[in-house]
């Protein structure tokens, strides 16, 4: 594959602006067919996993088991040739389980010296399988790993291979025993990616395709530095002035105490997103547009981010769950007011 070349930082559209956003384009096209071969289904899913990837961010994905939520990330990493770990949380998960941690080893000339074994979050792309069944402690062994790209272990300070995207999965059915992710881990994943259950014709066909030989290997698309390289063509994506002002009005309108909240929001919302739901918005856009082949970020791009952004960062009142509505239904009617607007 070609050297990318970044474009400007303007609106203009050069032409190593164009010709990378269109390789760009052409890699998510054969990423989709690729994956598309052993996981059935879940476009929206492997569109907003893409997105994370790209845009650098980590994503939280909800769903019971059996929607092929681990196959579906592991086949991920394997077309971007990346390192691939899966940790699954448990009560008794220690964070040492996860960073790694120091072993005394036989050195030369027959000394003994502490060497520091690294934890299974040294990889590219993680796994973090019920990270809500881990207690607090353990959950917060992942905050530095997520926000700062870096392990904190032994008094020693471990950098992480870059890319690296940390991709949880939470069981919403069964919560006896577990330990609810506090408002402040959840803000730090960019989207909440939700699976639901295949179409009957889509549940046949995986029937069909899981239940005969091996799956196929995937063909490699992209290596490590081919996608640090799309990551910053991501982040260089012009962005309209109204596009930012549309982002910061639309997380505004969700917090209850603000002048800004429309007035059946109030009752409905305990506490709204912050600050970081902007720039997540922001770079959801980029990244779509990007990914769909478009030069810049647009309103649409915004729209179809605004749900998986937005979601978990809201805390619905008892007023809301009496009414039976969710989070995702009360930013559904945001985004829709919001495109009534004059």
């Amino acid at each position: 594959m070609s050297q990318i070349t970044l474009p400007s930082q303007d609106l203009h559209f050069d032409d190593d602006h164009v010709r990378a956003i269109d390789e760009l384009g052409d890699l998510y096209g054969r990423l989709r067919r690729e994956l598309g071969r052993v996981i059935v289904g879940q476009r929206e899913v492997i569109e907003r996993l893409a997105i994370c990837l790209f845009a650098r961010g980590h994503a939280l994905l909800m769903g019971v088991p059996g929607l092929a939520k681990t196959l579906l990330v592991s086949k991920l990493a394997e077309t971007m040739s990346l390192k691939f770990s899966r940790i699954q949380f448990t009560p008794d998960l220690m964070p040492m389980d996860i960073t790694g941690t120091d072993i005394l080893q036989d050195g030369a000339g027959g000394h003994r010296e502490f060497q520091f074994v690294h934890g299974p979050v040294f990889a590219n792309i993680i796994l973090a399988d019920e990270i809500n069944r881990a207690p607090p402690k353990t959950q917060a062994a992942m905050l530095e790993a997520m926000q700062e790209r870096r392990v904190t272990a032994i008094g020693k300070t471990f950098p992480l291979d870059p890319p690296f995207l940390v991709l949880a999965t939470q069981n919403p059915v069964e919560q006896e025993g577990t330990y609810p992710l506090p408002e402040a881990q959840l803000d730090r994943f960019m989207f909440l990616i939700e699976l639901d259950y295949p179409s009957e014709d889509e549940e046949i066909e995986i029937a069909r395709t899981t239940t005969g030989d091996e799956l196929p290997e995937l063909n490699h698309l992209l290596h490590a530095p081919e996608i640090l390289g799309y990551q910053n063509l991501v982040r260089r994506v012009p962005v309209p002035d109204h596009i930012y002002k549309y982002a910061a009005r639309l997380v505004r309108k969700t917090r209850p105490h603000g002048s800004t909240a429309p007035d059946w929001l109030k009752p409905l919302v305990s506490w709204g997103a912050g600050p970081r739901a902007v720039q997540s918005l922001i770079l959801g856009a980029r990244a779509r547009a990007a990914l769909s082949g478009s030069y810049m970020a647009r309103l649409e791009d915004v729209e179809q981010v605004a749900a998986p952004v937005l979601t978990h960062r809201l805390i619905t009142s008892f007023a809301a769950q009496a009414e039976g509505l969710t989070a995702k239904d009360i930013v559904h009617r945001l985004v829709q007011e919001s495109n009534d607007e004059p």
